[in-house]
């Protein structure tokens, strides 16, 4: 088999086990665990639950609303209550009044992750890294861009640039892995143990991201 046609699935294996990766380092939780947040540290300002909530929300705002006329043609994408998941008045996050309970946003975590592993079996490495779009201007894609070994074009403050679809998906994993380490981090700083052992790939391994503890 040439590279191109290596299917999605193959390139992106460590979606499989992303969501008990994450499940497992919040299972017991109380909801004043979940929803301690701090001013010590940047990273600490959003809880483990909106942490959690903006995990669910970016795939399907990548996958369906950036890429869906690519990837889901006939609109069967699975999610029937988008505008709530993708565009919610929550900062980038899903919608708060609707999605509070953590059942709720790691049944949705999981479908979206569900969602990824679905459409990465429908596609090959060629057509994701011949297909690409252009990303809004945002400055923390120059540092960002450090991390993907192609697919990913960054320039000008703030960085404006293309992502392949195959940088895509390398995207939505790093965020995921990053926001994990986030979650650690939150635990740690309530005195609490973290459990998933964090692949080291993704933006929290960059030279320049804030990697401070508690």
């Amino acid at each position: 088999m040439s590279d191109k046609n290596i299917s999605g699935p193959e390139v992106f294996p460590e979606f499989d086990d992303l969501f008990e990766l994450i499940q497992s380092e919040i299972v017991g939780l109380s909801n004043q665990q979940l929803d301690y947040i701090s001013d010590k540290w940047g990273w600490s300002a959003w809880s483990i639950r909106n942490q959690l909530s903006h995990m669910a929300s970016l795939i399907p705002r990548w996958l369906i609303v950036r890429w869906g006329d690519a990837i889901f043609p006939d609109g069967n994408h699975g999610f029937t209550d988008i505008n709530a998941i993708t565009n919610s008045t929550s900062d980038r996050r899903l919608d708060d009044g609707t999605y509070w309970e953590i059942s709720k946003i790691m049944a949705t975590l999981e479908a979206s992750i569900n969602l990824t592993k679905r459409a990465l079996g429908n596609l090959t490495l060629d057509f994701m890294s011949s297909r690409k779009i252009e990303r809004d201007a945002a400055p923390q894609w120059l540092s960002m861009s450090r991390a993907h070994p192609h697919g990913i074009t960054a320039s000008g403050n703030p960085a404006s640039g293309t992502m392949t679809l195959e940088g895509t998906f390398r995207h939505i994993y790093f965020e995921q892995i990053t926001h994990l380490f986030n979650i650690q981090r939150l635990k740690r700083a309530q005195g609490l143990k973290s459990v998933s052992v964090l692949p080291d790939v993704g933006y929290w391994t960059l030279d320049d991201w804030d990697r401070s503890e508690p």
